[in-house]
């Protein structure tokens, strides 16, 4: 199956040219991440059970009733290695903040965004990756990129009314069939070698997913016909050829995109789904597509869908027209007093504006500056705050990364709203994996926290008065 093989060369740098082995079973990895990995994952555990030996009864925080009925938030009671994010700065990744990254990692020869195979080496090892280890990554990810054809062959028939994101799912829970964490779990496999498949399924995951989600793109969108890939590009570029777009910017946006979605630390919900369904030692096709399945949600990755929509909306209300500050926030209040919120703008979280946010606005300010749909989005940057101020409600009244992709990618000319959580995933997938290969590495236990009833809470409350 799939055994057709291109044969190609590998300069020194990013790759322009490599090997692709066309095998729904693909070799083991090849960019020497594995090799660190060996070589970093004792120190980390020899860490971890230290930790746990001397301070395994110290408090890491409490939950309050509220906090037990509202989410759980700001409950501090899941470990993530790969990011953390800052009320006040955002996010960081392993340690590095989005402008750290986007000057650290390398880049595509003449472009100027990270590639994602550097941040997902990165999420992976702790460190920042050459030149070279991110081209002999991306060579080993277009080595395992064949999607099997009893994948293709479902995606080709389901309906075009078949939401993007449940084909997603779908196609992801498919390729559940070559999964090596499940043949090796089946064969004995030791403890302290979980996480070795892990990481195989993983890259053979993230390696399948541009093909898997071009060609739900091309068929729900377009004529069907899906590049083939091209071993001399790398991730990012493949996956724009793939979707139809052959623009050097979009590439560089698209590298962008697929860099700043990819990780949020732990708690939210496609993260938090991943590793709590990997905590039953699922393999990483079934976390995955849990994960997924949280992400399609309205109040998590389908949120971009819906910032789009509202500004389109905003923008054919107002005419089409550039309009005074004055006038924006008189039709914003508008919205405010019949009950609409402003989606975009607040965060769980975060409560300043978000990082994510401001460096899609730089590329916006460098690539398309008057472009009208981001000159109204930028006086929305400064008319929406002080009226979520003013108003109130929120803790948080600066913009979030949903605020802004969606501008961008209509102005290359990715115009279907629906299909963007499905761009969300694909990013997704580089953070959440990197964490279910940490959590076997690491030997996390089944995930299982107590829960009450209210009628407990209320037994409980009545026994602190006696």
């Amino acid at each position: 199956m799939f055994a057709n093989v291109v044969k190609v060369s590998v300069r020194r740098g990013f790759p322009l040219t490599t090997t692709v082995t066309k095998r729904f079973a693909s070799q083991e990895a090849h960019s020497g991440l594995k090799e660190r990995l060996v070589q970093l994952i004792p120190a980390k555990v020899e860490q971890i059970e230290k930790i746990k030996k001397e301070h395994g009864d110290r408090i890491l925080g409490t939950c309050t009733v509220s906090q037990a009925y509202g989410g759980v938030r700001d409950v501090k009671c899941l470990v993530t290695e790969t990011s953390l994010l800052d009320a006040q700065e955002g996010i960081r990744f392993r340690g590095y903040s989005i402008p750290e990254i986007q000057q650290k990692l390398p880049k595509a020869q003449g472009g100027s965004e990270p590639l994602p195979e550097g941040l997902l080496w990165l999420l992976l090892t702790g460190e920042i990756p050459t030149q070279q280890q991110v081209a002999d990554l991306s060579a080993d990810l277009n080595r395992r990129a064949a999607v099997p054809s009893h994948v293709l062959s479902m995606l080709k028939n389901f309906p075009k009314s078949l939401h993007p994101m449940s084909q997603l799912g779908a196609a992801t829970l498919a390729l559940q069939e070559g999964s090596k964490f499940a043949k090796a779990y089946q064969d004995g496999v030791k403890k302290d070698k979980y996480w070795e498949s892990t990481l195989e399924d993983s890259l053979d995951l993230i390696a399948k997913l541009p093909t898997i989600a071009a060609t739900i793109y091309r068929n729900t969108y377009k004529d069907g016909k899906v590049e083939s890939l091209d071993p001399k590009l790398d991730w990012s570029a493949n996956f724009a050829r793939m979707l139809g777009f052959k623009n050097a910017e979009f590439d560089e946006l698209l590298r962008l995109y697929l860099t700043i979605h990819s990780d949020h630390e732990g708690g939210n919900v496609s993260a938090h789904t991943t590793h709590l369904v990997g905590s039953a030692l699922s393999d990483p096709y079934y976390s995955f597509t849990a994960g997924m399945c949280g992400l399609a949600g309205p109040l998590h990755g389908l949120a971009n869908q819906e910032v789009l929509t509202w500004t389109l909306e905003l923008q054919k209300k107002l005419g089409h027209q550039e309009v005074t500050n004055e006038k924006l926030a008189e039709v914003v209040w508008e919205g405010l007093n019949a009950g609409r919120v402003v989606p975009g703008f607040g965060h769980a979280v975060l409560r300043k504006t978000d990082p994510r946010y401001t460096c899609q606005r730089e590329f916006a300010l460098k690539h398309l500056p008057n472009d009208p749909l981001f000159k109204l989005v930028s006086q929305i940057y400064q008319v929406v705050p002080p009226v979520l101020t003013k108003q109130g409600k929120t803790k948080n009244p600066w913009p979030n990364v949903d605020a802004h992709s969606g501008v961008l990618l209509m102005h290359y000319g990715l115009t279907e709203h629906s299909y963007y959580t499905v761009l969300f995933g694909v990013s997704r997938a580089l953070g959440v994996l990197s964490s279910l290969v940490w959590d076997r590495a690491t030997k996390h236990p089944l995930e299982r926290p107590k829960s009450v009833t209210t009628d407990w809470i209320i037994e409980n409350i009545d026994k602190d008065h006696e």
